[in-house]
């Protein structure tokens, strides 16, 4: 749990830690729950922002619909905008990143970072894996033509060997 919102002199147990990062972790899967209802509803497999939003309504939670959407939309106004100066149609992590550092949301662009350097490291360990594994394929297949070439250059020379001696007995 990350602290470093909490105002000075604030301590917090490991048992209050747990139970809130519980209470978050359920919260987060009845939302997604939710979402999803709406996404289904529109027979879409991808949530969206709308979906997001109308759960929160339908979970009661109607005081932050407001705050969230303003959010979201100055932090997409904010990000088309830094694609757009990169010439780009579609936007990236760094353009929503700058986007919120740009809104004055430092706070959380910090721990947003950082998730991104994780998911890009486990992207490309994921990424290096597969051609790992996918040389470790073609070799594997190499070798096997390759047996299967001496097999059948060993089937020629016994033949040839046989046709030799049917020769000589003739």
């Amino acid at each position: 749990m990350n602290t470093r919102w909490l105002p000075d002199g604030v301590n917090i147990s490991k048992e209050a830690r747990s139970a809130i990062s519980r209470a978050a972790s359920v919260f987060v899967l009845y939302a997604t729950s939710c979402a999803n209802n709406f996404a289904m509803k529109g027979k879409r497999k991808t949530l969206n922002a709308g979906d997001v939003l109308s759960a929160m309504e339908e979970m009661e939670f109607q005081r932050f619909v407001a705050p969230l959407k303003e959010s979201l939309e100055g932090t997409i106004l904010g990000a088309n905008n830094f694609a757009m100066k990169g010439k780009r149609k579609t936007l990236n992590a760094g353009d929503v990143l700058s986007a919120m550092e740009e809104m004055e949301f430092q706070r959380f662009v910090a721990p947003l970072k950082e998730s991104l350097e994780v998911y890009r490291r486990e992207q490309k360990g994921k990424k290096e894996a597969r051609k790992d594994k996918d040389k470790k394929a073609d070799s594997e297949e190499q070798d096997k033509s390759r047996e299967e070439e001496n097999d059948d250059d060993d089937e020629r020379m016994e033949e040839e060997e046989q046709n030799d001696e049917e020769e000589v007995d003739n």
